[in-house]
């Protein structure tokens, strides 16, 4: 197969242009998969920033679409639970590995639980000893901002090692948790506001807006391989054209 194009002859192979053709499509789906991503972060970051300048809201007492309050500022009433008070793993500020506290706390007035994100703590020396965690015992006013926890988790933990209890935790995996636990826990994480007092940790959340640029980033990258493969499939089939004469 090949084409004249004046002193150039258009003459690609199949092998080549199979290669093109399943390429650009792919890189197109990635680069617009990682910028939705930007965008989708953007949404949230505008969210999270709408909220900072408003007055915290008052979770309702029949909460149904849970979605809506995601990264809204909330503040509730209540005392916390230790006994079902759980420590995320991997959690690392200033390049030092801790976990995130996550405690239960009972709303006033209610049988009703909801987690508490009350920030992170340095681990030991050891990694399998936990740190001390010390809790208020009195009823406290809780502001913060509404985390929904991902239903997406990969874990290598076993089916038997999921169904016994344990303390410190790889995910936040709020469906295991609500098995786990005789109590009602609704169905999301309040990370407490950096300037409570309401026994918080360090808490220096991280935001999307950090990643938006990465994504974009990506994004350009993968739009960028495109254009390059179709550059090196046009380089690689034109031919300057054999004008000899016999």
């Amino acid at each position: 197969m090949q084409f004249r194009l004046g002193n150039y002859l258009f003459c690609p192979s199949w092998l080549g242009l199979i290669i093109l053709m399943i390429c650009i499509p792919l890189f197109i789906k990635l680069g617009l998969w990682q910028y939705n991503k930007a965008e989708l972060r953007k949404e949230i970051q505008s969210s999270y920033n709408t909220s900072l300048d408003q007055d915290a809201l008052v979770l309702p007492d029949n909460l149904t679409d849970v979605d809506a309050w995601k990264y809204k500022k909330i503040k509730v009433k209540g005392q916390y639970e230790t006994k079902y008070q759980i420590l995320l793993d991997n959690q690392v500020e200033e390049n030092v590995a801790g976990f995130h506290v996550i405690t239960p706390l009972r709303l006033d007035g209610s049988n009703d639980y909801v987690l508490i994100n009350r920030g992170w703590v340095a681990g030991g020396a050891n990694h399998t000893d936990t740190p001390t965690i010390n809790t208020p015992d009195h009823s406290l006013e809780i502001i913060g901002f509404v985390w929904v926890p991902s239903k997406k988790i990969f874990s290598l933990e076993s089916d038997n090692e999921k169904s016994s209890w344990k303390t410190v935790w790889q995910h936040m995996d709020m469906e295991r948790y609500q098995k786990s636990i005789p109590i009602h826990i609704l169905p999301l994480v309040i990370k407490l506001d950096s300037k409570s007092n309401a026994g918080g940790f360090v808490r220096k959340w991280q935001l999307p807006a950090g990643k938006i640029a990465t994504n974009m980033g990506y994004a350009y990258q993968w739009f960028g391989f495109t254009i390059a493969s179709i550059l090196i499939f046009l380089f690689t089939s034109i031919k300057k054209a054999n004008n000899t004469k016999t």
